[in-house]
């Protein structure tokens, strides 16, 4: 790829190249799992205090003592391994091979309440029986329409009545500014998207009548003549289109708080927690 071929690129287009960055890929899983456990950051999971915060909040205010947890998208266990340690008995499903290898030996080092599955979230088996589910840090965002429905009626079928969905999500307002941020670039030795030098150009587009963002990254490694190109979809949903989704899947009593793990919530930057209810019998 030359620059004239740059230049002549078309915006990119939402849910292209599956609408992912591929995390079940073994090298990028690798890679991944040291975004997640970094401290420098809060791009991949947050820092351990922000955590910590989140978690106090959860077992104070939304667990019942010694509950059943289904965290989805878990990642290396961030959370479920604290909430185990507070006498929560806990199952984790991610489709990262690195990050659920990491959460397995952790709980096993620490003799954890974890229970952990390699497996892609849409076609998971979810069980049931759970006083709560969690889907954080907007990853309910990155899943398109049509899945996200049929998640949320498997996720209904998994928690018992008077238990608890708990969803951290994007405000519609937050994915626009995604889609509609200018172009960038930067250079790194190794990072996520290579294990060598690499040049990472970024562009995005947003499309108004589906109201979805699309973040386009082009990486051109050293060893490399042609760069590679990975594509990640966000969509948007006003505050009505949660509260329809959640309710058409059966839950009730939804309310909304600022994430406790955003330290910019005040100033109304941070994530949205959703706390949604399964009706009693």
């Amino acid at each position: 790829m030359d620059l004239r071929e740059l230049l002549r690129r078309e915006p990119p287009e939402p849910w292209s190249n599956g609408g992912k960055i591929p995390w079940d890929d073994p090298s990028f899983s690798a890679r991944m799992l040291n975004e997640h456990l970094s401290q420098d950051h809060d791009l991949a999971s947050r820092r351990s205090a922000k955590i910590d915060a989140q978690v106090a909040w959860l077992n104070g205010e939304i667990l019942p003592s010694h509950a059943s947890v289904l965290d989805l998208g878990c990642g290396p266990g961030l959370y479920t391994s604290r909430l185990a340690r507070l006498g929560h008995r806990c199952v984790g499903i991610d489709f990262s091979p690195s990050s659920i290898e990491y959460a397995r030996s952790e709980a096993a080092d620490a003799s954890l309440d974890c229970t952990y599955r390699l497996e892609d979230l849409r076609r998971a088996d979810l069980g049931s029986g759970f006083d709560a589910t969690l889907l954080l840090y907007a990853e309910f965002n990155t899943f398109a329409q049509h899945e996200v429905e049929r998640l949320l009626l498997r996720i209904r079928k998994a928690v018992d009545a008077e238990g608890h969905l708990v969803l951290e999500v994007h405000t519609a307002d937050q994915v626009r500014e995604l889609g509609t941020a200018g172009p960038s670039w930067y250079v790194a030795q190794r990072g996520l998207f290579a294990d060598e030098p690499y040049l990472c150009l970024i562009d995005c587009a947003w499309d108004e009548g589906n109201r979805v963002s699309a973040e386009r990254f082009t990486v051109f490694c050293e060893s490399s003549d042609r760069p590679e190109t990975y594509v990640c979809t966000t969509q948007a949903y006003a505050d009505s289109e949660y509260d329809g989704l959640l309710e058409s899947a059966g839950f009730t009593s939804v309310r909304r708080r600022v994430s406790p793990a955003d330290a910019e919530a005040e100033a109304g930057a941070g994530l949205v927690m959703i706390v949604a209810e399964a009706p009693a019998p």
